[in-house]
């Protein structure tokens, strides 16, 4: 690995080095002859002012990325989108890659995530704002890693690494806007089925800066005093190495035979309003889904439509503690008894002690009664829980709008239910890599998503939510089955094809007949290791240009030419 040699305008790293300091571009400084009292605020203007055509450009490319993501889905951006920030990243400085690397990721985030408006615009931008510096550590080292020869490779990984990162910390991450769930319907989705989400996310930015390659030998090139086809060469190989990334994931087979199949039924009740107060009164959303429910018995007992195996509630499905209330407890039985089948009820129960709740899936015999259940294992910070709540709450007063903090599960959401052995994933559980393979490895069939998007209805957050599902499917070789307080709910082939999907804010039964697989991918068997691989990878070539740097720097000092 060595630094690559000076190309076009831009100065090796012991050059820039050994520049004056008061003419060097990073630092914002004048000439010596510059007045001596010239204000602190000036400079930063002219900064600003040189600054400002980069940061725009960075900035576009930024929403070009949020566009590629659903509702919208223009998967090819995402590609477009790393290739312009790769080459408005050349030739900076580390300083000036960083807040590069904030124009281009805070207005990302902004569109990305304006459904959290439906809570407060704070929300939207301070989530923006943390998610966004994650991007600016990213930028800065890529700026480093662009000083080698196969950046384009230490870049993409160090794409990875930002994700492995801010899917993690802080308090358990935010995994919203990787580059794999832009990409749940594209030429890179197979590549889930190898090395999970990761591999999708690094696949796109691999193709993204070579794509970035190509464009800055074609620029070469054309600016050269001497144009040749052998000058074109080294573009044009970075273009076909772009698009044998994009197609290579064509080439990974998706397996979708079946051990067995299960006849399901999702009952989408729908809540009383959207947004934060979806509630409404009490045991109405309840009252919903019994009614579906019972309206669905009848459809049976018309043969209008075929008896599942099993029935399916959302998450919050029952809007007051069964174990509780008493009423809400025989609301239940009625409508299970009635169907005459297992119910997979989504209910908030009494935690531990007074200060804790727990999200539950509960499997709901029509004899026995309530059963094996699953605990939501990762409860949402600032949603479902509130760290540092003492000292948070006196600032943001919001904050007190949840009573009671979330108190998470320890084991995996597999049950039986009824003939089938299937996984239980609670809602945002599915943006996570780790919850949904470790719910696969432990023997689920097909993988269930209880969730409630009441809140975030008609906002686009669902349809990115039910991107994650497609993406699962393909990774994990299961269908995967959503089913949603007030949509969307839908039926996912282990392919990825989404089969049926309901219409939000509206009260629905789908009924689907679902594939059931006991085959792993590879990605399951893999686990984790290609995300920690690539990552490290990313930061080793960091830690290598730095070196280089320091080497070459020395090696000036003594007269002697740089490698």
């Amino acid at each position: 690995m060595r630094l690559r040699p000076e190309t076009g305008p831009e100065a090796p790293p012991a050059a820039r080095a050994t520049a004056p300091p008061a003419l060097a571009p990073e630092a914002g400084g004048t000439p010596d002859t510059a007045p001596a009292r010239t204000s602190r605020r000036a400079r930063f203007a002219a900064t600003a002012r040189r600054a400002a055509p980069s940061s725009a450009v960075a900035a576009a490319f930024g929403l070009a990325l949020a566009a590629s993501f659903p509702p919208y889905d223009v998967w090819p951006l995402s590609v477009v989108a790393v290739a312009g920030l790769a080459l408005v990243l050349r030739g900076r400085t580390v300083r000036q890659g960083a807040w590069l690397g904030f124009a281009f990721g805070f207005p990302f985030f902004l569109w990305l995530l304006v459904w959290l408006r439906s809570v407060t615009w704070l929300a939207v931008v301070v989530l923006s704002g943390v998610e966004a510096g994650y991007l600016v550590v990213m930028a800065g080292l890529m700026v480093l890693a662009g000083r080698l020869r196969g950046w384009p490779v230490w870049c993409a990984c160090l794409w990875v690494a930002q994700e492995l990162v801010r899917d993690r910390l802080p308090f358990g991450g935010f995994s919203w806007g990787r580059l794999a769930f832009a990409n749940t319907g594209s030429p890179f989705t197979p590549l889930a089925a190898l090395g999970g989400a990761p591999l999708v996310s690094f696949a796109v930015a691999l193709s993204g800066t070579l794509l970035a390659a190509a464009a800055l030998a074609g620029h070469r090139a054309w600016r050269g005093p001497r144009r040749s086809l052998r000058g074109a060469l080294p573009g044009a190989a970075a273009l076909v190495l772009s698009a044998a990334v994009l197609c290579g994931g064509l080439l990974v087979p998706v397996h979708t035979n079946a051990d067995g199949h299960v006849r399901i039924a999702i009952v989408q009740g729908n809540v009383e309003q959207p947004g934060m107060h979806f509630l409404g009164r009490p045991m109405k959303i309840l009252d919903n889904h019994v009614q579906a429910t019972l309206q669905l018995a009848k459809d049976i007992q018309a043969h209008r439509v075929p008896k599942p195996d099993i029935v399916l509630w959302p998450e919050n499905s029952s809007d007051l503690d069964p174990f509780t209330y008493p009423a809400a407890y025989d609301k239940i039985t009625e409508a299970v008894r009635t169907v005459g089948v297992p119910v997979l009820v989504g209910a908030l129960v009494d935690g531990p002690d007074k200060d804790h709740v727990q999200n539950e899936g509960i499997v709901w015999d029509p004899v026995n009664g309530p059963g094996a259940h699953y605990t939501k294992q990762h409860p949402v910070p600032f949603g479902e829980y509130v760290p540092f709540r003492k000292e948070l709450t006196k600032v943001v007063s919001q904050l007190n709008q949840i009573p009671r903090d979330f108190y998470p599960g320890k084991g995996s959401g597999v049950l039986q239910i009824g003939p089938a052995r299937l996984g239980d994933v609670i809602c945002f559980e599915v943006a996570y890599d780790g919850i949904v393979r470790d719910t696969v490895n432990a023997g689920a069939r097909a993988i269930v998503v209880q969730t409630n998007n009441a809140t975030y209805g008609r906002t686009g957050q669902p349809e990115q939510q039910l991107a994650m599902s497609k993406l699962r499917a393909v990774e994990h070789g299961r269908a995967v089955v959503t089913a949603a307080t007030s949509g969307i709910s839908a039926v996912v082939a282990p392919d990825g094809t989404i089969e049926q999907r309901s219409k939000e804010f509206s009260r629905q039964v789908l009924s689907a007949d679902i594939p059931l697989r006991d085959e792993k991918t590879v990605a399951d068997r893999v686990g984790a290791a290609p995300e920690w691989v690539l990552a490290m990878v990313g930061l080793l070539s960091c830690a290598a240009a730095v070196a280089l740097g320091r080497r070459d720097r020395t090696r000036m000092v003594k007269g002697q030419q740089p490698q």
